[in-house]
């Protein structure tokens, strides 16, 4: 697998046949090793052991309907009191972080309606925040610890030029 912009850590791979599975912390099961599954893992260590997210908080490929389709999200992560704080959607390092992949969880986001949203392919990573005052999303130099001492800087730049408004792009 590529190596990511992302810190190592000491996942656990398993051989089964010509396939390779990944040990998941969250789900505590073992998943077919995908690209994508490989940067959800590496964003799953470094937002629990180098930001402090509590595991407990976190759910991977959360069941939803938008559209009247059946959908998931890569990772959320909910607050003290149970209520959704960051939707993050991650693609193969292969996979370029557009404004359609923004669409994509944003539009997951109208849903679960977390103020932190998060996307990433493993090499790169944006963070925004919505500002309920403006309507619209801000994006943020890094992703926000919990009680990590680490902070991962994200592109904040990215998207500077754009206004994304009320989920219209």
């Amino acid at each position: 697998m590529k190596k990511l912009n992302l810190p190592a850590y000491d996942y656990k791979l398993r051989k089964q046949g010509e396939r390779f599975y990944i040990f998941d912390p969250v789900r505590r099961k073992w998943l077919l090793l995908t690209p994508e599954e490989w940067v959800r893992q590496h964003l799953l260590h470094y937002l629990m052991g180098q930001l402090g997210y509590p595991r407990g908080l976190i759910t991977t490929e959360t069941g939803l309907r938008y559209n009247g389709m059946q959908r998931r999200s890569d990772l959320l992560v909910r607050d003290a009191q149970g209520a959704p704080y960051l939707l993050a959607e991650c693609k193969a390092p292969e996979v370029a972080l557009t404004e359609a992949v923004f669409r994509q969880v944003s539009a997951y986001n109208h849903i679960i309606k977390a103020p932190l949203l998060l996307i990433s392919n493993g090499l790169q990573h944006f963070c925004c925040r919505f500002e309920q005052e403006h309507e619209r999303w801000h994006f943020l130099p890094e992703i926000p610890p919990v009680g990590g001492v680490k902070k991962l800087p994200v592109g904040a730049a990215f998207f500077r030029y754009r206004s994304f408004r009320n989920g219209k792009y």
